[in-house]
């Protein structure tokens, strides 16, 4: 099985309501590994994850931030990959995994790089450190907090020391940067007259991309953050569909209630009760599927239908100042959108929760163990 690994600055997952519409563009994107950074956390909990990802099959590693300001998440699908090792760091979590179908054996690291010059090279000091301690193939991803050259920023036309050391980097480590699909850059501070930068993506080691020869880094449709989601997608799995059943999200439709109430008094059959209950239950059921589909709207259609409004939107914003109107409609958009991501958030709340209570945090007490003695032997000495 070939992974989908996303990498997202999402400004901030210390809100509930936010993490909750995060989780709704997660399922979206179907992602098997997932780095988001700038968490604004400095200690990741299962309640956390779980809030996030509705994957049962999650774990996760975590650089807590510093005060309110950084920190990186890193989670993964234990049914895709298997971790073998972590390492945490200043500017990254490191991990080595095993894939499960095939046991190719390489290392992600997630990346959330700082603003000033000074500390990118202690950041590529302990990107080289790490990458030397695990002689693997390795994917690299996150904000970087830097560009390679200036025709990745808006208005730049001067190389810089940052933008030379980035290069030297990847060019020292023979990595590989891929072109980004979907736009050219991956932030903008949305002002009226806005400025654009590419400082998030994805590096690639040349075994890595001749394990995975088809992989391609697109660029996602912005929204909860100034920053551009990014998706390493090198294969596409099918999923299939789920049963019918009443959906929790229905009751935050306007008029919803009232309808129901119109239908069920609408139902004539004869028999006994329990008979004539079996009926109405079945007319009621084709009734809300029917206008399901047809009045409601199929949420995963509709969210991709928005994401792809806002995409084309982002897009225009790139070559030139959008006017009142496409301002207008980016404003709808967004609003519309986050709240069908809250309507489905009450959907996924329906589905059981029962593997994550027996289940629980089996690698916990592990994890901070391991992780106290990779800060203190491994990074430390790494970073000296």
């Amino acid at each position: 099985m070939k992974p989908k690994i996303l990498s997202w600055n999402v400004q901030g997952l210390n809100v509930e309501e936010k993490r909750m519409k995060i989780k709704g563009l997660i399922g979206e994107w179907k992602a098997d590994i997932i780095c988001l950074q700038e968490t604004k956390l400095q200690v990741v909990t299962r309640a956390v994850v779980r809030s996030l990802w509705g994957c049962n099959h999650v774990d996760w590693c975590f650089l807590g931030s510093r005060g309110a300001s950084g920190g990186i998440l890193l989670m993964w699908d234990r049914r895709i990959v298997e971790k073998t090792e972590v390492c945490v760091g200043n500017f990254i979590v490191a991990c080595s995994f095993r894939c499960i179908c095939d046991n190719f054996a390489w290392a992600f690291a997630g990346v959330y790089g700082p603003n000033e010059d000074h500390e990118r090279q202690l950041m590529w000091d302990e990107l080289v450190g790490i990458m030397s301690w695990w002689d693997t193939p390795w994917c690299i991803g996150g904000d970087f907090n830097a560009i390679r050259t200036p025709t990745e920023r808006s208005g730049d036309n001067r190389y810089s020391c940052s933008m030379r050391g980035f290069s030297d980097f990847i060019f020292d480590q023979g990595l590989m940067d891929l072109p980004l699909v979907g736009g050219r850059f991956t932030w903008s501070n949305n002002q009226e007259l806005p400025c654009w930068s590419r400082i998030d993506r994805f590096l690639l080691s040349p075994e890595w991309e001749e394990q995975f020869p088809n992989v391609v880094q697109r660029r996602l449709p912005r929204l909860l953050s100034d920053h551009f989601p990014i998706l390493l997608d090198s294969g596409v799995v099918k999923r299939d569909g789920g049963y019918f059943k009443f959906e929790n999200m229905w009751l935050k439709s306007e008029g919803f209630v009232d309808l129901v109430k119109a239908w069920w008094l609408s139902y004539q059959f004869q028999g006994c009760p329990s008979y004539v209950l079996a009926c109405k239950l079945k007319a009621l059921k084709a009734d809300l599927k029917k206008w399901n589909a047809e009045v409601f709207g199929h949420i995963g259609k509709r969210k991709k239908s928005m994401l792809e409004g806002l995409r084309e939107i982002d897009a225009i914003g790139e070559g030139r100042a959008l006017s009142e109107e496409e301002i207008t409609k980016k404003i709808d958009l967004t609003k519309e959108l986050e709240r069908l991501l809250l309507c489905e958030e009450v959907s996924w709340r329906q589905k059981s929760r029962a593997l994550w209570l027996r289940e629980g945090d089996k690698n916990t007490k592990f994890f901070i163990e391991w992780r106290i003695r990779t800060d203190g032997t491994i990074l430390l000495s790494l970073c000296r």
